[in-house]
């Protein structure tokens, strides 16, 4: 099922985690391992949740790894559906004969 205008991942961070514990970047970020600097702009959707990322969120909040990239290949997938010109692009007929 698609979703329309799915979160970034950062903001799904935020909202679910970061804003309702009272968890600062800084905190989270020493947590994840990671700078806080890195960590403060995948929250502000600058960066992307990459497949390492993915995995020290996973171990720090429990959530699987997958669902982390899946959220992030949703937001880019819908992003780029709202930009992308298909109308040159041509089916390619694999049928064999």
């Amino acid at each position: 099922m698609e979703m329309y205008n799915p979160p970034h991942p950062g903001e799904f961070l935020y909202f679910t985690y970061i804003e309702p514990f009272e968890l600062s970047c800084r905190f989270v970020a020493s947590q994840l391992g990671v700078s806080p600097s890195t960590l403060n702009r995948i929250l502000k959707k600058q960066s992307r949740i990459t497949p390492e990322m993915a995995l020290r969120l996973s171990k720090a909040l429990g959530r699987s790894p997958e669902s982390w990239l899946k959220m992030q290949n949703n937001y880019d997938l819908w992003q780029v559906k709202q930009k992308i010109e298909l109308s040159n692009v041509t089916k390619i007929n694999l049928d064999v004969a």
